[in-house]
């Protein structure tokens, strides 16, 4: 299995590592910093750094998948097709000095990974705005989408205003966890129709923005609560300016929203 050191700690960019495994799905690696795709965020790209200073581009990183496509514990970062095939078979090119056992770092791309932790937060920020169930995102480096189950129209400029104003408000940040039972408890905390959070460990990861001092009514400070396993900024301020840039009608029980960083 891979150690996911963006779970704890989403800011953590690189670390040194041990090569574990090298497959046709991409290098596996003993920990990472490097997210894969999943739960609507694209997979983290950057570069392992090997022993010798030589740099090796990662252009993608995915989950491990068995052989009957179901998802491993491990993590496999992928470098270009032709890399992979010389690191797979060495004799049909140019032999990449990498093998398993070796150590190296693995670095991420610092800013695009950041940008993706200030739309996911502002997704979030957006489920709070509006109470829907969603049936769909997408969170990238340049844009974060979010389909919600909905037939009542969605004013842009007023969404826009709703997001400004809760960045403003510097509202804290925080992952936790909750238990099966706990989440069975409480269904509502489920947001997502088509991404259920993963259960078995005993332990669902969750994000809280917002929080609620002793002795005070939760929901004047609670902002929003959801299982999560998606990498996120500490505080709502460092979100920035995002703005609602699109609102499509996808069908009848489907109302689009696409953010995007305002113009500078």
């Amino acid at each position: 299995m891979t150690q996911d050191l963006f779970r704890q700690d989403a800011y953590l960019f690189e670390t040194t590592a041990t090569v574990t495994a090298i497959t046709p799905q991409g290098i596996v690696l003993d920990r990472t910093v490097f997210y894969p795709l999943g739960g609507g965020q694209a997979g983290d790209s950057g570069v392992l750094v090997l022993a010798d200073g030589a740099q090796m581009d990662i252009v993608d990183t995915r989950k491990g998948k068995a052989e009957d496509g179901s998802f491993t514990a491990a993590i496999a970062h992928q470098p270009a097709p032709e890399v992979l095939a010389q690191l797979l078979s060495p004799a049909t090119g140019t032999p990449v000095a990498l093998k398993v056992g070796d150590t190296l770092t693995a670095r991420i791309d610092g800013p695009r990974r950041h940008r993706m932790m200030r739309f996911h937060t502002a997704s979030h920020l957006l489920c709070h705005i509006v109470p829907k169930l969603v049936n769909g995102c997408s969170i990238t480096p340049d844009y974060a989408r979010i389909d919600f189950n909905m037939t009542e129209a969605l004013d842009k400029e007023a969404l826009s205003a709703a997001i400004a104003e809760l960045v403003a408000a510097a509202h804290p940040v925080t992952v936790g966890a909750i238990t099966d039972a706990e989440l069975d408890a409480n269904p509502a905390l489920v947001k997502s129709m088509s991404v259920q959070p993963p259960r078995g460990s005993g332990q669902i990861r969750t994000i809280r923005i917002g929080q609620a001092p002793q002795g005070a009514d939760p929901a004047t400070t609670l902002i929003d609560l959801q299982p999560c396993g998606g990498t996120h900024v500490a505080n709502t301020s460092e979100i920035g300016a995002v703005i609602v840039t699109k609102i499509e009608k996808k069908s009848a029980m489907t109302r689009r929203v696409v953010l995007g960083f305002a113009a500078p």
